[in-house]
């Protein structure tokens, strides 16, 4: 065999500027010894994940490389490389010497012969470059006396003919030329493993080190950004583990119904015997429905807490993942979960978004994820003593097969709640804050139709800390009306800049509306009436109902137009029609909405007669000369509108006025104060807010810039 296999296992070169290609396996021919057997070794490469770092160790090699390539003339630069060659890949040193085109010295001759050596390649038999062939003979033996063992020995005696007869310098042929070729010189090929087993150790140890420091960095960047839990079998932190929920019933007001209706769900977590020893089941899912903010959380917590029964929450958005499948599996662990803690409660809060209903064109993860909710819930396992319940906005939404009998049988609607049960809400969260005596939680009930539980715990809670601000003692009735017009209409922007001229035209604008809601019958009561900046608006007019209101008359409707109507019309009557402003688009936009509703939705129009028409816009379905009737009959119940308001405007003009100057100087005007202006001309007792006919703000920063309507506002008065 032969001596040197680790020397051969760092020449199995990975740098072959010359072969292209890598062979797995590559042949390194030894020049024969003495008993005149060739004996080849064949070296296994390992690759492993090595590539990275031998193109960063190979790096110098390759501008070595590029240097004498640029340079084949230069023998120095020829010889820099070749040296670098040999040292790391012997077997690419010995191709690229006898490659022709490149300019050597007689050092660079016994880098070859000791590449050779190295690669164990054979001498070729050609003629040195002029000038070198007697020290390359003289190398060739120096070189030879360099070889290590037996066959380093023969070398280092033998003259260079005889070192060309082993196939070096200047022989035509010998021995070491013929073997392989009859069975009397035979070719004996060794596999070679490339190394010991501790070279081997050693490389793996590097490999398996830089691996763990690598993905031991990677997870800690994702940890950093928050993106650790999401990784593939990672730790799932989307479902809430089950706790003992510390709410009950008494905690949840406003939905006395819906409360009813779960009530025996409590009784069976509680005592599931007293419902199966007459053979009845108690239903498996409960779904809840209503407008956001209502109590559907609370109550599933409230169920839980009442029946004292582990609970688990999680929300539909939070299933699914970049990855497929995650969220088909994150159901699974969720009834597996919940089968150790039997009885219990699972709570999906919005289910809608794994729910939905199928078509064709979702994606696959969705309806795995669906496909997976359907069978846990009513599949060939029994989940005996889980109550799912799902809470959602949509329940029109929802796949068919998820709200069946089996799944989802009971639905409970969850609506907003009535004066009554505003009423019990605002005395609930009252109960946490240091309310005044004078507070009349009737009124303020009564004042906020159509908020949910959430928007009435907001109104307290900003009137809170309103009070905490400005350093009251209790919270007033005042400071709750403040934050319920916050709400209603959004925050007081009192550092606008406000020309006189725009602050009249916006209170005559505003004056329009309160005078219609005022004066026309059927219209909701005026609320408020400002000219302060709230929003996006320079002025509102915000009315409420005297009560809940389940549906709309014909007159109610007619009177929604008129008030919507009264901004533009006011401001034609006082400016003048060439000085009407786009400050009453969205009243035109509302007044279309209500008006196309009326002919297309609630047949209110004789000449379209009783017909829904489906769509936003209401005749998506309807022929074309439908939708002319309709356009139509839409344009004439504005235009009425617009000469009723016209007329009114024009009998009430004094009162009018009273009104918008009202507002230039109290800014806000409550609706007993917009009442008593118009119908008793009675001003309010209170301190005026604004001394300077409306303008707000430091407006000398705008120069001689005057607002609209500036001289027909100057007629006006």
């Amino acid at each position: 065999m032969i001596r040197n296999d680790r020397r051969l296992l760092r020449s199995s070169t990975r740098y072959m500027p010359f072969l292209g290609l890598r062979r797995p396996y590559e042949p390194i021919r030894m020049p024969s010894t003495s008993t005149g057997f060739t004996h080849t070794q064949i070296v296994q490469k390992r690759p492993f994940l090595s590539a990275a770092f031998a193109a960063v160790r190979d790096a110098p090699l390759k501008a070595l490389e590029k240097a004498a390539n640029a340079d084949p003339g230069n023998s120095m630069k020829q010889l820099n490389f070749l040296q670098a060659l040999t040292d790391r890949y012997p077997a690419a040193a010995v191709r690229r010497f006898e490659s022709p085109g490149y300019n050597y010295c007689e050092n660079a001759f016994r880098e070859y012969v000791r590449a050779c050596e190295l690669s164990g390649a054979e001498v070729k038999n050609f003629k040195p470059p002029a000038g070198v062939a007697a020290a390359g003979e003289a190398a060739a033996v120096n070189a030879a006396a360099g070889m290590r063992g037996v066959e380093g020995a023969q070398y280092a005696h033998a003259t260079p003919q005889q070192y060309a007869q082993y196939g070096g310098l200047g022989g035509g042929g010998g021995a070491g030329s013929t073997n392989g070729t009859s069975s009397s010189r035979p070719l004996y090929v060794s596999l070679g493993e490339g190394g010991g087993w501790k070279t081997q150790a050693w490389k793996t140890g590097r490999i398996l080190a830089v691996t763990f420091i690598f993905v031991t960095a990677f997870g800690a960047m994702l940890d950093s950004q928050g993106l650790g839990s999401r990784l593939p079998g990672s730790k799932d932190s989307s479902v809430q583990q089950s706790t003992s929920s510390d709410k009950r019933f008494k905690d949840v007001v406003g939905v006395d119904e819906a409360k009813n209706e779960l009530e025996e769900i409590v009784d069976y977590l509680r005592e599931p015997g007293k419902f199966t020893k007459l053979g009845g089941k108690l239903p498996r899912g409960v779904l809840l429905t209503g407008p956001p903010g209502t109590g559907k959380t609370l109550l599933a917590k409230a169920i839980a807490g009442e029946a004292g029964v582990p609970f688990f929450y999680c929300s539909g958005s939070g299933f699914e993942e970049v990855y497929v499948g995650v969220g088909a599996r994150r159901v699974r662990d969720l009834f597996e979960s919940a089968k150790k803690k039997s009885p219990c409660i699972i709570f999906i809060d919005e289910i809608d978004a794994i729910g939905g209903s199928r078509n064709l064109k979702d994606q696959s993860a969705m309806k795995m994820t669906l496909n997976e909710m359907l069978v846990q819930m009513d599949g060939f396992e029994s989940n005996s003593g889980i109550i799912v319940i799902g809470a959602t906005n949509f329940k029109q939404s929802l796949d068919a097969a998820l709200t069946r009998p089996g799944r989802f049988d009971k639905i409970v609607n969850v609506p907003l709640p009535d004066v009554q049960g505003r009423k019990q809400i605002l005395e609930l969260y009252g109960k946490d804050t240091k309310l005044d005596e004078k507070v009349d939680i009737s009124i303020l009930a009564r004042g906020t139709p159509g908020f949910s539980g959430a928007e009435l715990y907001n109104l307290v809670n900003q009137a809170a800390v309103k009070a905490s601000v400005e350093g009251l003692e209790s919270i007033t009735h005042e400071i709750l009306e403040w934050a319920k017009d916050k709400i209603l209409m959004g925050a007081e922007r009192k550092s606008a800049v406000i020309t006189a001229e725009t602050a009249k035209c916006t209170a005559y604008h505003e004056a329009g509306h309160a005078l219609c809601a005022i004066l026309v019958d059927g219209a909701d009561p005026v609320h408020k009436a400002t000219i302060m900046p709230r929003g996006q608006a320079l002025g509102l007019v915000a009315q409420l109902p005297e009560g809940d209101q389940t549906s709309r008359s014909y007159k109610q409707m007619l009177a929604m137009i008129d008030v919507a109507m009264g901004g533009r019309v006011a401001e034609e009557l006082i400016f003048g029609p060439e000085n009407i402003t786009s400050g009453a688009s969205s009243d035109l936009q509302q007044a279309t909405r209500v008006a196309r509703a009326m002919v297309t939705k609630y047949g209110f129009s004789r000449e379209i007669g009783y017909v829904f028409h489906s769509g936003d816009n209401g005749e998506e379905q309807s022929s074309e000369a439908t939708r002319i009737k309709i356009d139509e009959e839409v344009k004439k119940i504005l235009d009425d509108s617009y000469a009723r308001v016209t007329a009114l405007l024009k009998d009430n003009a004094k009162q009018h006025k009273r009104l918008a100057n009202a507002l230039l100087e109290w800014e806000t005007l409550t609706g007993d104060e917009c009442r008593d202006i118009v119908k008793n001309n009675r001003k309010p007792s209170r301190a005026k807010e604004n001394h300077r006919g409306g303008a707000k703000g430091d407006t000398s920063i705008l120069g001689g810039l005057g607002g609209v309507g500036v001289a027909a506002a100057a007629r006006a008065e």
